[in-house]
């Protein structure tokens, strides 16, 4: 309980989707030899929000009242894995992390573990269908995790990154999730979003009366 982030050579489905039940938000990285491994990591603090208490400002409430946009789920998968891999220039989100999520992806979630399943959250812009933002993570059961997400840098598109949040807020609401893992707490956007942070016991507790 001391420490928080572990290594791992191990990149089979199995294990991924194993450190994830767990807690773990596994990442990856390239060693100084050039060496890809795995970064699980059980965080010493998580960000989590709760549906009915997110903040929703005055410029994405008029995003929504426009409904200029298409909200969707895993209908463009490849494509937000290449936006997420050009947004984020030199992350933990490259090629050989990349083949793990497809491989997941292409397995039948229910031979390994029924209740793991990798979504690509996406909103496109309802006249061009252009792929405006979006995000990858994964559901466990009635939980979902946010691994990592983009939005498109273009000024006539500003605010649709949160704008995607809401949506995805709205979606697992709908959907009867119990809860939203935010990762790392760090981030500015998330505090405004309205998400409250919880220390590690606190979390794991959430965490695991949630996958009941």
């Amino acid at each position: 309980m001391t420490e928080n982030y572990y290594w791992s050579d191990d990149f089979s489905a199995q294990f991924y989707m194993k450190a994830a039940e767990c807690g773990f938000i596994t990442t990856s990285m390239y060693t100084q030899n050039g060496d890809f491994v795995l970064l699980p990591e059980i965080q010493f603090e998580y960000a989590v929000l709760n549906f009915d208490e997110i903040i929703i400002n005055k410029k994405i409430k008029k995003l929504i009242k426009e409904k200029k946009y298409i909200f969707s789920v895993n209908n463009r998968f490849e494509e937000v894995l290449y936006n997420l891999k050009t947004y984020h220039k030199e992350s933990w989100i490259n090629d050989d992390y990349i083949k793990i999520l497809k491989k997941i992806k292409m397995i039948k979630e229910h031979k390994l573990n029924k209740e793991f399943k990798l979504l690509s959250i996406e909103v496109c812009e309802n006249e061009t269908k252009k792929l405006i933002s979006g995000e990858i993570g994964y559901k466990i059961g009635k939980t979902y995790t946010s691994l990592s997400g983009f939005t498109t840098r273009e000024k006539k598109y500003n605010n649709w990154g949160k704008l995607q949040l809401v949506l995805l807020n709205d979606y697992l609401k709908e959907n009867g999730y119990k809860l939203w893992n935010l990762g790392h707490p760090q981030l500015q956007y998330k505090i405004d979003l309205g998400a409250k942070i919880y220390n590690r016991n606190d979390f794991l507790a959430k965490w695991k009366e949630a996958l009941k």
